[in-house]
Parts: C-alpha cells; sequence; structure tokens
C-alpha cells in the first residue's frame, strides 16, 4: 500500500484517523485500543510511515490488529494457547552438566518458579534432561486462570513474550513486574549463550535472534502501554 494520507490522529476513544477517516484492521473493524498512550504510539507508527506501508516497521499496530481480529472473538482459546506453555516452561527443565551451565540456570531460573509458587500457590517439579515430566494438574490449571484472566490486547501482547521465551512464567513475572524484560530474555537464552561462549556465534543465528527480540521488544513495550 502506497501512502495516501497527509495527517494521523488520535480521536475520541482511542481510534486512529487518516486524514480524519478511522484506520481499520485487516478484518475491517474500527482500529481502537484501551488507552491513549497506546494510541498515540500507534499513531506514530502511521505518521512515520514512507512512500510505502511496510507491516514489519509497524509492530504495535500489527499487535492491535491481532487483538481486535483474533484474540478478541475468542479470548478464551487464545487463552488456552498461551496456558499450554505451562505443561512444558521452559525453567522447568535443567542441565545435568556442566555444573556452570546448572548453576546459571538456577540462578536464573530459579527466582522465577519461587515467585509464581508465592503469587500462586502452586508447586512445580523441575527435571534434568529435555524429556517431558508432568506438572502437577493444579499447577497447570491455576497458570491457566492466570492467563485467563487477561483481556484480549493483553493476551495479544503475552503471545510473543510467552513464544519467544518459551516460558508462561517468566511472562506471567513480568506482566506483573515481578521480573524486567531484560531479565526475562536473559533467562531465555542461557542455554543459547552458553552455546556461543563455547562454539562461537553463527551469523544466520544471530540474525533470528535479532528477529525474535524486536518482536519481543514489540509485546513488552505494547503491554507497557495498556
Amino acid at each position: 500500500m502506497r501512502r495516501f494520507w497527509k495527517d494521523v490522529t488520535v480521536e475520541p476513544g482511542n481510534g486512529i484517523a487518516l486524514d480524519t477517516r478511522p484506520v481499520r484492521t485487516p478484518g475491517r473493524a474500527t482500529l481502537t485500543v484501551p488507552t491513549r498512550a497506546l494510541a498515540e504510539a500507534i499513531a506514530e507508527e502511521w505518521r512515520a510511515v514512507g512512500d510505502t506501508l511496510d507491516p514489519r516497521a509497524m509492530p504495535l499496530t500489527g499487535l492491535a490488529n491481532a487483538a481486535i481480529d483474533h484474540v478478541a472473538p475468542d479470548p478464551a482459546a487464545f487463552a488456552a494457547g498461551l496456558a499450554a506453555y505451562g505443561e512444558s516452561d521452559l525453567l522447568y527443565y535443567r542441565a545435568e552438566e556442566p555444573a556452570a551451565l546448572v548453576d546459571r540456570q538456577a540462578a536464573a531460573w530459579d527466582p522465577l518458579l519461587d515467585w509464581a509458587r508465592g503469587r500462586y500457590d502452586v508447586h512445580f517439579e523441575p527435571t534434568a534432561g529435555v524429556m517431558h515430566h508432568a506438572q502437577p494438574e493444579a499447577t497447570v490449571a491455576r497458570l491457566g486462570e492466570a492467563v485467563a484472566a487477561l483481556d484480549a490486547f493483553r493476551l495479544a501482547a503475552l503471545s510473543p513474550v510467552v513464544t519467544i521465551s518459551g516460558s508462561l512464567v517468566a511472562a506471567l513475572a513480568l506482566i506483573e513486574d515481578a521480573a524486567t524484560p531484560e531479565a526475562v530474555w536473559q533467562a531465555a537464552h542461557i542455554d543459547e549463550d552458553w552455546q556461543a561462549e563455547r562454539w562461537g556465534e553463527d551469523t544466520l543465528a544471530v540474525q533470528a535472534r535479532e528477529a525474535r527480540r524486536v518482536d519481543f521488544d514489540a509485546g513488552v513495550r505494547f503491554l507497557g502501554l495498556l
């Protein structure tokens, strides 16, 4: 799409307009968001468009579109998809060796699990290795309830954080300000960083990581603007 508008404004009710015409989602719904701060940030993405619109340069708009078109029609189903990460969270599966990696994982992951234990009154069963190890049903259910309580916009923003980190527990800690975005990012990449330290970095892997970081940061920023 080529740029056809001159002015971008935030309308009453937190909608965005191009030359007074409302922006619509791909599903043709009006692009209206919960907060003025988020609406202003999305409007800035539209103001920054050059001659041609590039959706990849508009991550907040993309997340808002997803919230309205894909999450809001059935938030329970979307929440269930994210809650499934609580059954096989990254933080449950620990290295058996070397000791330095075991210690590094414990230093980053144990505080997150400890927080979740206190916050949700649940029990976890971490295990060594990568074979699936079932967690208590009550734990999985309680984490699922926490996700299901979120609105469509928070679910949409939480999605890249959960899927990129591989950790529902870390994502919930982030959304409740019990962990910083950088702490969650570093916790999610301990194994990858360990391998890179020993064998060197692969160019394609670095590029993929940078792309993931863009999506992760967009989700974090979106959450902060709600």
